[in-house]
């Protein structure tokens, strides 16, 4: 099914959800020389006055005049919207997207889980909502102060109801091209049901096992027990994808997830900072909702099911 909406050559961008991801892909686009602006909250104030200092592999950067609100019907209407928010808080969506996402925008959404362009596509229309699955260690470290540890590539795809691959719109590559003239890698995506099941290959055995075992990342990578563990829990998501979708997800992909976690830095994963912090988990979309796929076609998955019940009684609790 075609996007009949397309974008001007160099779109104006609007952040909702300026933390560790929106904060350090907005502030690269910023630096390009892009028109961004960015809703914040706690550090509204100090961003407001002092910018954004973004300390990164990259290259170290500031950005001390940033157009930042705290209301979102302060901001102009914008042809691009990236939602980075956590997906515990998409209800607020509702309100917050229509005042500043312009008729002929679109909606980016820089989050992890199952079924959520669904929802916001009911909010804003089908045509107007489109993914990037952010490979990227990120955290937000102070008010205004990002750290960017590692990676950044960013998997853009967009979105049709039927689920169906939409293929590389030119729209896509339009903000596509902008993340990478800002520094990023990018990879475009024909099908954005399939980007989504390999984007949980690794984040549901590593957000998971970091907050259940309270640990990082190199921890379970060097401890023969916990690496089989996050392996059976990858097999369970390939198994999965094809039961529910068809999708295909090669061994080869694994074996390159398990690799690329190898090679990274001891890390805590966003779950196990909001754990660690005593913020509510993104369970339902990252593990409620694949498990619920997978159960309704009949797919086993204990390990999967397992993980989802702790996290869920780790939420009650917060």
């Amino acid at each position: 099914m075609p996007h009949p909406r397309d974008l001007p050559d160099t779109p104006t961008y609007a952040v909702i959800g300026s933390g560790a991801v929106g904060a350090y892909y907005g502030g690269c686009l910023q630096q390009l020389g892009r028109d961004v602006h960015f809703l914040c909250r706690s550090d509204y104030a100090h961003v407001k006055a002092n910018g954004w200092r973004i300390d990164s592999v990259n290259g170290n950067f500031t950005l001390p005049n940033v157009r930042a609100y705290d209301d979102v019907k302060q901001m102009p209407r914008c042809d691009v919207v990236i939602v980075a928010l956590k997906t515990n808080h998409n209800h607020l969506l509702e309100h917050l997207l229509p005042p500043v996402v312009k008729d002929d925008g679109v909606v980016l959404l820089l989050q992890n889980g199952l079924g959520i362009e669904h929802q916001v596509a009911q909010i804003i229309g089908d045509d107007r909502v489109m993914s990037g699955l952010c490979f990227i260690c990120s955290n937000r470290i102070g008010p205004g102060h990002i750290h960017h540890l590692d990676y950044g590539r960013v998997e853009f795809a967009d979105y049709n109801a039927d689920q169906t691959p939409a293929g590389t719109t030119p729209r896509i590559r339009i903000i596509a091209n902008d993340f990478e003239q800002a520094g990023n890698p990018v990879v475009l995506n024909e099908d954005l049901i399939s980007a989504r099941w390999r984007k949980l290959v690794w984040n549901i055995p590593f957000n998971g096992l970091t907050v259940t075992l309270n640990t990082d990342t190199a921890t379970i990578m060097a401890d023969p027990t916990h690496r089989a563990h996050a392996i059976a829990l990858m097999l369970e998501v390939q198994a999965a994808a094809k039961a529910c979708t068809g999708r295909v997800i090669e061994d080869e992909f694994v074996q390159m997830m398990m690799d690329w976690t190898d090679k990274m830095e001891p890390y805590l994963p966003s779950m196990k900072l909001d754990h660690d912090a005593g913020r509510p988990l993104e369970v339902e979309a990252i593990f409620g909702a694949p498990y619920n796929a997978a159960e309704q076609v009949g797919c086993d998955t204990p390990m999967l099911r397992e993980v989802y019940m702790k996290l869920s009684d780790i939420n009650r609790d917060i």
